[in-house]
């Protein structure tokens, strides 16, 4: 996004504008500028549709000095539906257009720097960054295309890790691994919490000898996370 935004920022710089841009890089109200631009509307789950593209867009932006004549904005098309507000995990959308971020999983995982809250670890069942489950059940999706765009495309390799494999990454390691992934800014020590809270609720006795290493982890965050984990498979597969 950012090379296009670069290309994008060259072209209106010919034509005598000055300009700023962003992709979740800077304090800007993306989604309400997004509306009022007309490309789509906040739903209830305060997720940006497009009525084409559905939930699964990126949304970026470009602040200019040129006088560009502005399109209508977008009108609400939920209309009914609850199906976001119903499907959350943890209830965090608590009414529509308002989410309790301390409930979101998107926040648990990704934002929070500290302890997940226990009430909400098995909700998290075995998602390691993130939460799509408001985006997954949105009925404008039957409109969305794959993008053609190979750097959007999942990477296989990660998906073909074992959970447990990643609690042997270290510090280096880590940073390799994700150097190109949204992932690499919430740190090792962020992630591996949330794979042992993921393992905690998917895990098996094979996923114990991993965890009990994870549990002796310098850092406390990871160490209490995966104490946890082995508590919640031991109480699976009914051992004390």
């Amino acid at each position: 996004m950012w090379e296009k935004l670069r290309a994008f920022d060259a072209a209106l710089t010919t034509q005598g504008g000055t300009q700023r841009y962003y992709v979740d890089t800077g304090p800007v109200l993306e989604r309400d500028f997004a509306s009022a631009a007309g490309l789509g509307w906040n739903g209830k789950s305060t997720v940006q549709i497009h009525r084409r593209f559905g939930t699964w867009l990126f949304l970026a932006e470009i602040l200019t000095t040129l006088e560009l004549p502005p399109d209508p904005p977008a009108i609400d098309h939920c209309g009914k539906c609850t199906r976001c507000i119903v499907a959350c995990p943890t209830a965090a959308i608590v009414a529509p257009h308002r989410v309790d971020a301390r409930r979101c999983i998107s926040y648990l995982t990704i934002e929070n720097k500290s302890s997940i809250p226990e009430e909400f670890r098995r909700a998290i069942g075995d998602r390691i960054y993130g939460c799509d489950v408001c985006l997954e059940v949105c009925p404008w999706n039957k409109f969305a295309q794959t993008s053609r765009e190979a750097s959007f495309h999942a990477h296989e390799a990660l998906f073909a890790t074992k959970l447990r494999d990643f609690l042997s990454l270290d510090d280096e390691s880590f940073r390799a691994l994700f150097r190109h992934s949204p992932i690499k800014r919430i740190k090792r020590h962020r992630f591996l919490r949330n794979v042992c809270v993921a393992l905690g609720n998917t895990g098996t006795q094979a996923d114990l000898p991993a965890l009990q290493l994870a549990a002796a982890d310098p850092d406390p965050l990871i160490a209490e996370h995966a104490a946890w984990a082995i508590k919640e498979i031991l109480l699976r597969i009914g051992t004390s």
